[in-house]
């Protein structure tokens, strides 16, 4: 009888005894192809375990989703200049959301997965860097694990409660496909007593508004994914978490580094930091004010129960929409509902003293857009001058 303790000389398994050949080839698979600062391979198995059983598509679905797109963008031409953006329509499941978005979600994340990562040699003194070039690369690998982690639960988490491609206000879906999440819009409508072919129109019109905004804006997409950049460039790490957080990783355990993870990239914000996240959380704002503003005038007099579905959004962002925690969790954003509603507001107050194309013409540039102080003071803001005039070839 062998000794526990001893290796079986017939190089059988001792009871007690991790699976080494398993646990590295499990490592190798993780790391395969994974360079940058975000294993994508970790990310995709952790959302795709926290997504779980997925119901998919059919051709019902898909034909839904087109017929409620093509009659949204109808309702929505008497209510915005800007044309139609939509040039294909889907139907997702939540398994396709995590595809189709996760090169956008890729753009977003790893500027910041690249400076918190960074942060594993900054800390070293000048002199011991060069001699600690192998342990780097093996922490950055470690750091890319750990990123992965992460961004797989938060985006595993989005999946289930996302409705749309562009739910969160972020075009992270291919351009100009339209899509809604069949699962998830029932999902939305449940215990409202609302129909579910109003739920859908409802949903689609704000889908269709946001790819009219991301269609015929050429700047704001950029711009978007420019002011992330600086937030990452911005960020301060806090190097005792480091290296607290590395004592003890075991590569091999997804649900261990997922629970590592767990604010570990949330550092208190800069100075410059907080600049650039207040700049981020204004534009998201307008860009939701305005989709709530035009697809409220459009749904107002089609849509029997527009209140009751106004409503619903409102409570969810309120009590912690798939935006707040996807952006908190990811960029360390909180959006606040209260700015989403003075931009509505002040959006609203443009279409009524200056007509949908004036209002329709601040998107021609950057530097027409109200201000965070424009939002606290709208009636100022429209009251400044007349607008510009839209030109419509400046939104093409």
């Amino acid at each position: 009888m062998n000794d526990p303790g001893i290796p079986d000389p017939t190089g059988g398994e001792q009871p007690g005894m991790p699976d080494l050949g398993a646990m590295l080839r499990q490592l190798g698979d993780l790391l395969s192809g994974q360079t940058g600062p975000v294993n994508w391979n970790l990310a995709e198995q952790g959302a795709l375990q926290a997504i779980g059983a997925d119901t998919g598509t059919t051709g019902a679905d898909t034909a839904a989703v087109t017929d409620a797109v093509r009659l949204a963008d109808v309702w929505l031409d008497s209510h915005t200049a800007l044309p139609s953006g939509v040039t294909a329509t889907e139907a997702w499941s939540r398994r396709r959301w995590l595809k189709a978005t996760q090169p956008a979600w890729a753009r977003l994340v790893e500027p910041v997965a690249t400076k918190v990562i960074a942060g594993f040699g900054d800390a070293l003194p000048e002199e011991m860097r060069a001699a600690a070039l192998p342990v780097l690369g093996v922490m950055q690998q470690v750091g890319g694990l750990m990123f992965g982690g992460q961004i797989g639960v938060a985006l595993g988490s989005l999946a289930k409660d996302v409705v749309s491609a562009t739910d969160i206000g972020l075009p992270l879906g291919p351009t100009g496909t339209a899509a809604l999440l069949p699962e998830n819009v029932a999902a939305f409508g449940a215990g409202l007593g609302v129909a579910a072919d109003e739920v859908r129109i409802f949903l689609a019109l704000r889908e269709a508004a946001h790819h009219r905004l991301f269609g015929h804006v050429p700047w704001l997409a950029t711009r978007l994914f420019d002011i992330v950049r600086d937030c990452a460039e911005a960020v301060t790490i806090d190097m005792s978490q480091i290296e607290e957080l590395s004592r003890g990783i075991d590569p091999t355990n997804l649900e261990s580094l997922q629970d590592l993870t767990q604010g570990m990239f949330s550092p208190e914000p800069s100075p410059q930091q907080q600049a650039a996240l207040a700049r981020l959380e204004t534009l998201l704002a307008l860009i939701e004010g305005w989709v709530d503003s035009v697809t409220l005038a459009a749904a107002t007099p089609n849509l029997p129960s527009i209140s009751a579905l106004n409503e619903t959004m409102r409570r969810r962002r309120a009590t912690g929409a798939p935006s707040e925690q996807a952006l908190a969790s990811l960029v360390g954003l909180q959006m606040r509902p209260r700015r989403l509603r003075d931009a509505a507001a002040l959006w609203a107050l443009l279409a009524d003293r200056r007509g949908t194309a004036r209002r329709d013409a601040l998107w021609s540039h950057p530097d027409l857009m109200p201000t965070a102080d424009d939002l606290d003071d709208p009636f100022a803001f429209v009251d400044r001058d007349s607008g510009p005039e839209l030109d419509i070839s400046a939104l093409e």
